[in-house]
């Protein structure tokens, strides 16, 4: 199969990369998100598979969740007095 010059470029500007975090369950107000570190780069679809079988393991009604964000997501700080 041949390919058109510029293929592979337009081809990993479709492939958005993403990362996980550790975020507040109940939608609070001051989450404490941690990204999980360790991990190799992930597109979304990879992320998300990570993240629904860590989320599966774990009761609904627990403190804390995975979910995929984009690269470039900021995090959300914890409470500070």
């Amino acid at each position: 199969m041949w390919l058109e010059p510029g293929h592979a470029e337009k081809t990993a500007l479709l492939i958005l990369m993403a990362k996980i975090i550790h975020t507040d369950n109940f939608a609070g107000d001051y989450p404490d998100e941690k990204f999980v570190t360790g991990l190799p780069r992930l597109n979304a679809e990879q992320a998300k598979v990570i993240c629904d079988a860590i989320n599966s393991t774990q009761p609904e009604t627990t403190d804390r969740f995975y979910v995929v964000v984009d690269d470039d997501y900021v995090l959300q700080p914890g409470f500070e007095p």
